[in-house]
């Protein structure tokens, strides 16, 4: 072997630990939110050293894990058609979003306890773009309502539909009720009001 192919076999190497590391922390940690680094280790194969290699902290790791979720979540919403009428494009939004936050909620659960919440909001920016961008859209057709800050209701959207995650987890709202739940919610709170004063 060469000397010069030895280091790129080292980082594609690292790469794979990477990629195997992250694997397995997504689904210790969907199973389990206290799922320890030692049980993240053995589920990718790697010991304990290797994984600490790569992420110094289980707060690194979190992170790291935080955001390539983010990053998927990103891609399956992008596929979702937000055209058309605001309140319908709403629920087909709040359907994929609510998929995907249940899915994910111990994971979520997990990054709370390790991570600042302003690096969790953070992650969420280009998400929450997309929320933005419909009710921007919804206040300037009429539909949705002009009274209260864009901001304040991307938090409410935000701020539901998690909320509904943490009921579902401790069993007060059903699963597949939540979907119906959150955009009746949510339309209630974005609709403009019959009188706008």
């Amino acid at each position: 072997m060469s000397a010069a192919s030895s280091p790129a076999r080292r980082r594609a190497d690292a790469q794979r630990n990477i990629e195997a590391i992250l694997d397995a922390a997504l689904v210790c940690l969907t199973a389990d939110r206290h799922a320890s680094v030692a049980d993240i280790a053995q589920q990718a194969g790697v010991g304990r050293m290797t994984l600490y290699g790569h992420f110094r902290t289980r707060a690194d790791l979190l992170e790291a894990v935080f955001a390539r979720l983010l990053a998927h979540c990103e891609e399956v919403l992008g596929g979702v058609d937000l055209d058309g009428d605001p309140g319908a494009a709403l629920r087909r939004l709040v359907g994929s979003s609510w998929q995907l936050v249940h899915q994910f909620h111990a994971v979520r659960q997990a990054a709370e306890l390790e991570l600042p919440e302003e690096r969790i909001r953070a992650h969420h920016d280009q998400p929450m773009r997309r929320v933005e961008d419909l009710i921007s859209r919804g206040r300037d057709s009429g539909a949705f309502r002009r009274d209260l800050p864009t901001s304040w209701l991307i938090t409410v959207v935000y701020s539901i539909l998690h909320a509904a995650a943490d009921d579902c987890a401790a069993g007060r709202l059903d699963t597949d009720q939540a979907p119906h739940v959150i955009t009746a919610t949510l339309l209630s709170v974005l609709a403009a009001p019959a009188d706008p004063r």
